[in-house]
């Protein structure tokens, strides 16, 4: 019950749309009613006493009873329907409006499918409940109420008798509707597993192909498709093989009235007109009842629905402003690690342990370590992707808990080792975090991230588009456009995860010098494998299992045994030599041009 009153909440801030809505509902109910009582004078009075001039007045009153109602009819299902849309809009927005707030570590563990399952058929299930089920439920309620009413005034007897079988009705629908919700919640939970399916496999498109495993992907989502199949027809089968048994029950009033009224009318104990009458009541229920089970599953299914969709909007964001957080001003960059140690959920191990440094304005802090050692978890902590489990993490003196997330986050740039760029223009990427920017900046921005050439070099420059996940770009070119978006922010801490990851060497140059300009009076922290990035670092940072196991500049590292050297010799004095070369073939091919 608490999920259904929590859906029909959504209804409040449509009140008056609402009682425009059922005062239109009320008033063709009520037309409806006068028929069969217009019927009985009919066949009483000018059938039987011969009078006609009653039956060409009753004759006008059936056509304007038909014309009003068919004007409040159309106004009983628009409203409906505009209502069913409104209360879906709503609960879309809150939807995707909590899924925004939702942290990291909720988005680890939800699957994609899943979330967009409960935007789109969830919501579209209670969307069905609010413009059907709940608009034929309250006609049907006052229809029985006022035909139980009306049947008692004209013969209660033969009322009595008529209504013998709703009762037992009124049962078969309790025990019908018990198991159809938790059924419903199986047909909603498969299909969201056909959409995790197909949103997988969609977004590992070229992994498919490249492995050629279309025909296990085929089979996957059969079995998957197949298993839904199943379930909603086990909903279906089990709605089918009780839907008879209740119209059985709405004919044997039928029949109880003929049994027992057609006697009544042989030997005048009611009028042929009331026995009429009476049974054109009951057979008014049957149009309602033939849709009780309908609308019993209507509600099942939005009842399951509802609780899918309440579980995501009661996951509470793990990262939250704090009550008394403060804007935090701009700052200078003093960034400061006070023996931080963190441990994700669920991990009995912590993943990073007693970290303790302090980044002052201006300076390059380098991360470097094997996978897993706990780069990309450090940087992670500094906006609040996640919250420190002891010690804290100052900005300026400021304790990034104690700031707003908004203002914080504004004033750091980050570039993620997945770069994500959305299917619009590279113009609308590169300014997605200052939407507002000139036309002038974007250019600069692309500029300084050695991104404009290649832009230009397409038909349509800046508004070419770049496909879902920026996927008509190449790793190189969607990573300097993920680093002119954040260095148009021109923020005064800057974050780059293993940025120059999907560049090839001599891009990686380019970038390089453009960094070296553009780090300037901002404190940046760097993750790359390759030395030939942060060897100009002021301070690195080595990181191994969660600890920092050596800091010092790539020299003093150099000089001392350790992993960093280890990484150096075995992995990257090469790329550093190459590295090397290059800058020497570019510095000679400029003075020649000079």
């Amino acid at each position: 019950m608490n999920t259904l009153t929590r859906l029909l909440s959504y209804l409040r801030p449509h009140r008056k749309r609402l009682i425009i809505t059922y005062i239109c509902l009320t008033t063709v109910t009520g037309l409806n009613l006068i028929v069969p009582w217009l019927i009985k004078q009919v066949i009483d009075i000018g059938l039987t006493r011969g009078e006609h001039k009653f039956l060409i007045q009753a004759a006008l009153i059936v056509v304007g009873i038909s014309l009003v109602r068919s004007l409040f009819s159309f106004g009983q299902r628009y409203g409906v329907q505009a209502l069913s849309q409104l209360v879906a809009y709503d609960i879309r927005n809150q939807l995707y409006d909590h899924i925004q707030q939702l942290g990291f570590s909720y988005h680890t563990h939800a699957q994609t499918g899943q979330l967009m399952s409960r935007t789109a058929e969830d919501v579209n299930a209670v969307q069905r409940f609010v413009g059907m089920g709940l608009l034929d439920s309250l006609n049907m309620l006052l229809l029985l109420v006022s035909i139980i009413i009306i049947l008692l005034r004209m013969n209660w007897r033969l009322a009595g008798i008529a209504l013998i079988p709703i009762p037992f009705l009124a049962l078969f629908v309790l025990y019908f509707a018990r198991p159809m919700r938790p059924l419903w919640r199986q047909v909603h939970q498969q299909y969201a597993e056909v959409s995790s399916v197909l949103q997988e496999n969609l977004t590992g498109a070229q992994v498919v192909r490249a492995f050629a495993r279309e025909p296990y992907e085929i089979g996957k989502f059969d079995e998957v498709n197949w298993e839904y199949m199943r379930t909603r027809l086990r909903a279906i089968r089990f709605w089918g093989i009780n839907f008879p048994f209740m119209m059985f029950l709405i004919s044997l009033s039928t029949a109880l009235i003929l049994w027992f009224g057609g006697p009544m009318v042989v030997h005048g104990g009611v009028t042929l007109g009331t026995l009429v009458a009476i049974n054109g009541y009951v057979l008014m229920l049957a149009m309602p009842v033939q849709r009780l089970g309908y609308i019993v599953n209507l509600t099942a299914e939005a009842l399951a629905a509802g609780d899918r969709i309440f579980e995501v909007l009661d996951a509470q964001p793990e990262i939250a402003d704090a009550p008394d957080a403060i804007e935090l001003p701009p700052v200078k960059g003093h960034v400061r690690f006070e023996h931080v140690y963190f441990r994700y959920p669920d991990d009995a191990r912590p993943a990073l342990e007693d970290i303790d440094f302090h980044a002052r304005p201006g300076e390059i802090i380098a991360l470097v370590g094997h996978t897993g050692s706990g780069k990309s978890t450090l940087i992670n902590l500094i906006p609040r992707f996640y919250d420190v489990t002891a010690g804290r993490i100052t900005i300026d003196g400021y304790d990034v808990r104690k700031v707003t997330l908004r203002s914080l986050r504004r004033q750091i740039g980050v570039v993620l080792q997945d770069t994500l760029l959305f299917a619009t223009t590279i113009r609308e990427n590169i300014a997605y975090g200052r939407p507002d920017a000139t036309e002038e900046e974007i250019i600069a921005a692309a500029k300084a991230a050695y991104a404009h050439e290649f832009i230009m070099s397409f038909p349509k420059g800046y508004d070419t588009e770049v496909g879902e996940r920026g996927i008509t770009l190449s790793g190189g070119q969607r990573q300097r456009i993920a680093i002119a978006r954040a260095l148009l922010i021109d923020p005064r801490i800057l974050i780059l995860d293993d940025s120059t990851s999907s560049v090839d060497t001599e891009t990686e140059y380019k970038i390089q010098q453009a960094l070296a300009t553009l780090m300037e009076g901002r404190t940046s922290f760097v993750i790359a494998q390759r030395l030939t990035t942060v060897k100009n670092a002021d301070l690195i940072l080595v990181l191994d299992h969660g600890r920092i196991v050596q800091r010092g500049a790539h020299e003093e590292l150099l000089r001392e045994p350790g992993p960093y050297r280890e990484i150096y010799d075995l992995q990257l004095r090469d790329q550093e030599e190459a590295a090397a070369a290059i800058a020497r073939t570019a510095q000679l091919a400029e003075g020649g041009e000079r």
